[in-house]
This record gives structure tokens, sequence and C-alpha cells, in this order.
């Protein structure tokens, strides 16, 4: 990956695609330090892709995905049993 200074990613944005999508991934920094990436867009995509989870994971995930408000047990009344006579 090539590292652009910011002002020279600004000056040079076109470059800078071209060199993203013929060489991959470009970093930009400011003042040195790394700030973001410019990936192709079916980079993205599939990167999108893969974060989500797929149903199987969801539902093998030892943490829940939502807070279920669930009463405590004998909270509620219950109907009397039918009798058949």
């Amino acid at each position: 990956m090539k590292l652009w200074a910011v002002q020279d990613a600004k000056a040079r944005f076109s470059e800078l695609l071209d060199s993203c999508l013929s060489e991959g991934p470009q970093v930009v920094t400011r003042r040195g330090v790394e700030e973001a990436v410019l990936v192709p867009a079916a980079v993205w995509r599939l990167m999108q892709a893969r974060a989500r989870p797929s149903l199987k994971e969801l539902l093998l995930a030892d943490e829940p995905r939502a807070e279920l408000d669930i009463p405590p047990r004998g909270a509620l009344r219950r109907r009397a049993p039918a009798t058949f006579e």
C-alpha cells in the first residue's frame, strides 16, 4: 500500500484513484498519521458482506443479539385447566 499525504491526495486525486484501482488500497496520512484508506468498490462490498454474520452464526452465537424482557417464572397467572365431563 502506498502512503499519500493528504495535500498530495487532494492535489492528485485522479492519480490516487487510478493507483487504487490498479495497485490496490491506498493510505492517506495527515501529519504522518494514517487517517483513511481508499479501496476499490468491489473490495469494499466484499468486506461489507463478510462483516455481516450468517444466519447459522447468529443462531450458534453464545451472546444474545438483543435484550429480551422475559418475566420471572411464576409471575404470570395461568388459566385453570379445562375439565371434560
